[in-house]
């Protein structure tokens, strides 16, 4: 069913722009974040290179991806049926008494399903007799050129830029959540009579998909659903670009935290950064709801997969916005800052962990296929790497 089968939100660079031009010099700036405005980022960018007298640099829309997953999901809604594209081990409409762990991997920015889904294959072989007793899954989240690259029939959900990743609604045929998309595949997951024995569930993300986990496994409803009915739910979450903050604070430069202030970056805290202006998906917004989840949060399994390499200020998709600068220069640092503020902020009861990847950047499949993702996702071996609670 071949046939059948979003850079993020950009965002305003502020005075970041200039630092991402220098190091840049003449690869593509990429820059991500909640305001869909270029006016901004087209004025910055010019102004940098008039100074430092560059070659011409441009935003370019993001080429069509090349591969499409080869099966088609349906979400049936009251308000009618959309379909995405997938990858899986298994006929997931079949009944399954073998299956005692269900993995799913969330691609990154670039849509890769393909790529991420065969290095989760690899890893489930390392597992040995775990994964092959573990259901792989792989959903695909199109952007808009995908679907009109590919002529893909309308049912087909797609998404504007980046915006799946932040858990916005799809730009059609139907207005879902890339959240309602993954309560729907958890929700299949419950089923008894197709899976009888499942324990376990691990979602893995990485760098998009990872942005795409920490909000949900924060705002996501059928998690704690499959958790009382008596399936454990674990969250990978790796190498993101940004993480969901749940106060003003942001790191400062000793290592401590402050409310952050600044003129230039005033929708530093809106979503994907905070609970500002978060998707309708999110539907009660006090104060008290955020608190609640936070405190769900905390005590999720959540681990943190981290390239010890992934160490570059001026990596091409990395979120240069300023509200994604204020969480750190680099994806190892926004990282271990966010494990930090987190500890920091419940010394007591916080259930997460922080592992590290010897010797990888910014790369899915590397991090993906390591020991430490093995353990992760599979409880198979050992991650030797792993972060102390407090993390400098």
């Amino acid at each position: 069913m071949a046939a059948n089968v979003a850079a993020a939100s950009t965002a305003y660079c502020s005075e970041r722009v200039l630092r991402c031009v220098l190091s840049l010099g003449p690869k593509r700036l990429s820059c991500q974040g909640d305001d869909d405005s270029m006016l901004g980022v087209r004025t910055l960018i010019l102004t940098a290179l008039t100074v430092v007298s560059q070659p011409a640099l441009t935003v370019a829309a993001e080429a069509p991806v090349k591969y499409l997953a080869t099966e088609a999901y349906t979400l049936r809604t009251q308000d009618g049926d959309a379909s995405l594209p997938f990858d899986s081990s298994i006929d997931v409409k079949g009944i399954h008494p073998e299956i005692t762990r269900a993995a799913i991997v969330f691609h990154g920015k670039g849509r890769n399903v393909k790529g991420y889904f065969e290095a989760l294959e690899s890893a489930a072989q390392q597992a040995g007799t775990t994964g092959s007793h573990t259901l792989l899954w792989a959903p695909q989240f199109l952007r808009e050129e995908d679907v009109e690259a590919h002529r893909l029939p309308s049912k087909f959900l797609r998404w504007h830029s980046g915006s799946w990743s932040a858990g916005e609604p799809a730009v059609g045929p139907l207005r879902i959540s890339t959240f309602d998309v993954m309560d729907a595949l958890l929700r299949d997951l419950s089923n008894r009579t197709q899976f009888p024995n499942l324990t376990t569930v691990v979602l893995i993300g990485h760098s998009g998909g990872g942005q795409l986990l920490n909000r949900y496994a924060i705002v996501g409803r059928e998690p704690a659903l499959l958790v009382a009915a008596g399936i454990a739910v674990r969250f990978v979450i790796a190498n993101p670009s940004s993480y969901f903050y749940f106060s003003d604070d942001r790191p400062q430069p000793d290592g401590s935290f402050a409310p952050f202030r600044s003129a230039s970056c005033a929708n530093f805290n809106h979503w994907r950064y905070g609970a500002i202006d978060a998707p309708p998906y999110v539907t009660d917004g006090s104060a008290a709801a955020w608190q609640q989840r936070e405190s769900a949060y905390v005590k999720a399994d959540v681990i943190y997969l981290l390239g010890a390499d992934d160490t570059d200020p001026a990596q091409q998709d990395l979120d240069v916005s300023c509200a994604g600068e204020a969480e750190g220069a680099e994806r190892l640092d926004r990282g271990k800052s966010y494990f930090r503020y987190l500890a920091a902020r419940h010394p007591t009861d916080l259930n997460h962990q922080l592992w590290f990847v010897p010797g990888v950047a910014h790369v899915g499949s590397r991090m993906v296929e390591s020991p430490c993702a093995i353990a992760a996702v599979f409880d198979s071996g050992v991650c030797t790497t792993q972060g102390p609670r407090e993390v400098r």
